[in-house]
């Protein structure tokens, strides 16, 4: 078995890690949602052939 390897030492990660300690962890954030994301949802069907007749598929 090897030997397990020191890692080496990262300014950022300690300076991180103490302000964590000091403050503690920063809140998860929140993904706004997007107000016009259902307006362009496409239908997830295309409509059958006899739905487009009821409709009204001829115009004159």
């Amino acid at each position: 078995m090897k030997k397990a390897q020191k890692g080496v030492f990262s300014v950022v990660k300690a300076v991180k890690a103490n302000a964590r300690a000091r403050v503690g962890t920063p809140p998860p954030g929140r993904a706004l949602p997007d107000p016009g994301a259902k307006q362009t949802r496409q239908p997830k069907h295309k409509q059958t052939f006899a739905e487009l007749l009821e409709k009204g598929g001829a115009k004159d």
